[in-house]
């Protein structure tokens, strides 16, 4: 499923709501920073003016820490988006799956091509009592916490940083289980699919 076929669908929980006209949550990375400010206590790297996010993705890739561009995905990018992309990059890892990952990873595709209050809030509840704490797991809390309503008797909407912070736990652990010798291809292939994003409008 590439994300193109999903965008059609409305994002959350009301049909008033339109797809992203843009790909990030802000245009500015500065605004990043500072609207979703727990992404500095994920990352060792800060961004330099006047760098937007694409050539700071691009910094990070070749830096001492390149899991910060990682994080700097699952955080700038828009919910559906960059949970599309966790789900790519877990599915391209199969020997590392257990039958709880691919459980959970079902749900997430079921929510990206339908992405109803019901889809999300099913998922989330079911992850929330899960005991595996899995790649998959984190990633359908990411969907769980990804906008709209936590619960039906609960109007209340999780925290900014919670869906991009379980995305990028998700993302890291899957990736740290893989084979010292495959991690970098692995790493490249993630942040290859990342950056083409920035092309999706």
């Amino acid at each position: 499923m590439s994300f193109q076929d999903i965008t059609a669908v409305p994002l959350d929980d009301s049909d008033k709501t339109r797809p992203p006209s843009a790909s990030l949550r802000y245009q500015v990375l500065t605004d990043l920073y500072a609207g979703i400010p727990q992404i500095a206590d994920l990352t060792q790297q800060r961004p330099r003016p006047p760098e937007d996010t694409y050539d700071f993705m691009w910094r990070l890739r070749r830096s001492e820490t390149p899991e910060d561009a990682i994080t700097l995905t699952a955080f700038a990018f828009v919910p559906k988006m960059a949970i599309w992309w966790g789900h790519e990059c877990l599915r391209t890892m199969p020997e590392i799956l257990t039958p709880t990952d691919h459980h959970f990873m079902e749900g997430v595709a079921r929510w990206l091509g339908d992405p109803s209050r019901e889809n999300r809030q099913n998922l989330m509840r079911e992850a929330l009592w899960s005991p595996d704490r899995v790649p998959g797991t984190h990633l359908a809390l990411a969907v769980g916490w990804s906008g709209g309503a936590l619960a039906p008797n609960d109007p209340a909407s999780a925290p900014l940083h919670r869906s991009p912070r379980a995305l990028n736990t998700a993302v890291l652990s899957c990736l740290a289980q893989s084979a010292t010798s495959r991690r970098q291809i692995y790493y490249a292939h993630f942040m290859d699919v990342a950056q083409s994003l920035f092309r999706v409008y």
